[in-house]
């Protein structure tokens, strides 16, 4: 179904332990470039001191632009007489950088350690969105693990330990992301984002509504959010085939760290898409570099045989990557045996994979017969129910309700009628998580 996301591990050096406090005394206050994976600059993007304005990657030029201050006692990192800030001081994976007025927050305040930027506020490292060196890439925080796109060359004088001491005994290295020629296996988690999230077309209050309902993600099956920004982490999907282009996975790469696959390709209303097709184009979406998760069948995921598990064993046959399961499912059982029909879809799903799940779409709806919708009672039971165990249940990363909007012809199943208006169904799924 459619309508049409600057850190140094806090490794420390045996040299001298860089605290909460800011960088190493040991390190003068030197300005200069900050260079990164491709030998490209941290950039203010515009030379825009205003509060908010992005920090991203950009070829070297000499400009002020990209020439930071670094080992100031405060433990900030200046530009263009701000700070490098992570947004809303967010400890989240995934959050971006900007450029913002110093305020001495943890936010703002950094450690340098093994070539590496850990921002002390979160003690997560400064990272290049995607693996990318493109122009333009955006800046964020995440789970330091030492990969190219979280290395990072301070001006000179700014000199940090060496990358080959040991962190200490409390400090747990992250694996390395995964990589285009990995095999069907799990990677990492998005492990610091609710798993509580929304699908949502535009409508008047979204961003509002976001908000209020408390989600930590959001999708709206495009690979872009930027016609309907929120406060909350952005998802993006590669819809289907026509999706896979040049200009669309580099803007999905830009947009977070995480990428959805085909929507329903089992559907002939929906991507339309045979196995051997999927297959064919999935390298393109590995090559991002972003965590994928799986096409999203409408139906069968645990069918031998069907759509989703002949996708799964070619992938594995020839090496392919799917770091998560995607799932939809909607029932036309609007009892209270519904929670368990559909945990016990999900369930026989993961068992069948062993793979962490993303429940992307659900809800109850007969799509053949009546009533079409459930009652007030039935659908807010239901929500209670599974929301209860799907937080609580270890390989559900993350899940969302068909769909945030409560207009229109969405008012039987939709959450919120405005920015804080929701619905008895909104009013439940905005107390889970």
């Amino acid at each position: 179904m459619s309508r049409r996301l600057l850190t140094v591990c806090l490794t420390v050096a045996a040299v001298a332990v860089i605290g909460a406090v800011g960088l190493t005394r040991a390190l003068a206050d030197t300005s200069g470039a900050i260079t990164g994976i491709a030998g490209k600059c941290v950039d203010v993007a515009g030379a825009n001191p205003a509060n908010g304005t992005a920090v991203q990657l950009w070829g070297c030029n000499g400009t002020g632009a990209q020439r930071w201050t670094v080992g100031a006692a405060d433990g900030s990192v200046r530009a263009l007489g701000k700070c490098l800030d992570v947004t809303g001081a967010s400890a989240a994976d995934g959050a971006r950088v900007q450029l913002y007025a110093c305020n001495g927050t943890g936010a703002q305040r950094w450690s340098a350690s093994g070539g590496r930027l850990v921002n002390t506020g979160s003690g997560k490292c400064l990272d290049a969105s995607g693996n990318s060196s493109a122009n333009g890439t955006r800046l964020q925080i995440w789970a330091c693990h030492g990969g190219a796109n979280q290395r990072w060359a301070l001006p000179a004088g700014a000199v940090t330990p060496s990358s080959s001491q040991r962190p200490p005994a409390t400090a747990t290295a992250a694996p390395p992301p995964a990589t285009p020629s990995a095999t069907a296996t799990a990677g990492p988690p998005p492990a610091a984002a609710k798993k509580k999230g929304v699908s949502t077309w535009q409508f008047t209050g979204l961003a509002d509504a976001v908000r209020n309902v408390g989600a930590g993600w959001y999708y709206n099956w495009s690979p872009s959010n930027d016609s309907m920004p929120a406060g909350a982490e952005f998802v993006p999907m590669i819809w289907g085939a026509g999706a896979v282009t040049d200009a669309t996975l580099a803007k999905a790469r830009g947009e977070g760290t995480v990428l959805l696959g085909f929507n329903e390709p089992d559907l002939r209303e929906q991507a339309n898409m045979t196995v051997e097709q999927a297959l064919g184009l999935w390298p393109r979406l590995e090559q991002t570099g972003l965590r994928l998760g799986s096409p999203a069948v409408a139906y069968g995921g645990d069918t031998p045989g069907g759509w989703l598990d002949r996708f799964m064993t070619g992938a594995r046959s020839q090496g392919r990557r799917v770091d998560f399961i995607t799932l939809h499912w909607y029932g036309s059982d609007f009892s209270d045996a519904a929670v368990g029909h559909f945990l016990g879809y999900v369930r026989a799903v993961h068992d069948r994979y062993g793979l962490p799940i993303w429940v992307t779409e659900y809800g109850l709806m007969n799509f053949t017969g009546s009533p079409k919708y459930p009652s007030t009672a039935q659908i807010t039971a239901f929500i209670r129910g599974t929301t209860a165990q799907l937080q609580a249940l270890p390989y559900v990363e993350r899940y969302a309700w068909f769909s945030l909007p409560a207009v229109g012809d969405s008012v039987a199943y939709g959450l919120y009628r405005d920015g804080s208006t929701p619905t008895p169904a909104g009013e439940v799924y905005r107390a889970a998580g």
